[in-house]
């Protein structure tokens, strides 16, 4: 007999990576600009966000600067990292950043085994937005107006059927009114 795993893993299939199309990344939240990242994060020694994060999703990339990793948890906006930033790149003043990280979210309708027959709610029970909405028993989608982009739902689900696209800090605001 199969496991679940391996049931699951039928519905499998990869998704376009656009993260390795671009340089951009999902940054912590409470920053301002990617300038202040390239440089003032660079010359950082202590690197303070990262173990300022409870949830370990904060990483510093070979260039230096810190990006947030999903594959385990997501973002609390708990405002530890903006509080122990020494460089003052994140900073609890930047409030058009304080609520929504720099990323849009969609679920896959191919890798999705929800979008397949399959009860799974995987997804939505970690949302603490309640930003991921299901037609009927079936078929969930992401209101990207709740959406804050924290990523709680990558990591848990069972398929990998949740990408993301990172997008420039100066636009996100006008980028998610667009999208939505």
């Amino acid at each position: 007999m199969a496991s679940r795993r391996d049931f699951l893993n039928t519905f499998r299939k990869p998704l376009e990576q656009t993260k390795e199309n671009s340089p951009l990344v999902v940054r912590p939240p409470y920053g301002l600009n990617e300038s202040l990242f390239q440089s003032k994060c660079v010359a950082c020694e202590s690197k303070a966000c990262v173990t300022s994060c409870d949830e370990q999703i904060i990483i510093i990339q070979d260039d230096g600067t810190p990006r947030l990793d999903f594959s385990k948890s997501g973002c609390t906006f708990c405002e530890e990292c903006a509080s122990v930033c020494e460089p003052n790149v994140l900073s609890l003043e930047n409030g058009h950043t304080s609520e929504q990280l720099n990323a849009t979210f969609r679920i896959s309708t191919e890798g999705c085994v929800a979008h397949h027959g399959v009860i799974c709610f995987s997804c939505k029970e970690p949302c603490i937005d309640d930003a991921i909405l299901f037609n009927g028993m079936f078929n969930p989608v992401i209101d990207m107006e709740r959406c804050t982009g924290c990523g709680f739902c990558v990591g848990r689900c069972p398929t990998q059927a949740i990408d993301f696209t990172a997008i420039p800090l100066a636009v996100a605001d006008n980028t998610r009114e667009q999208i939505s």
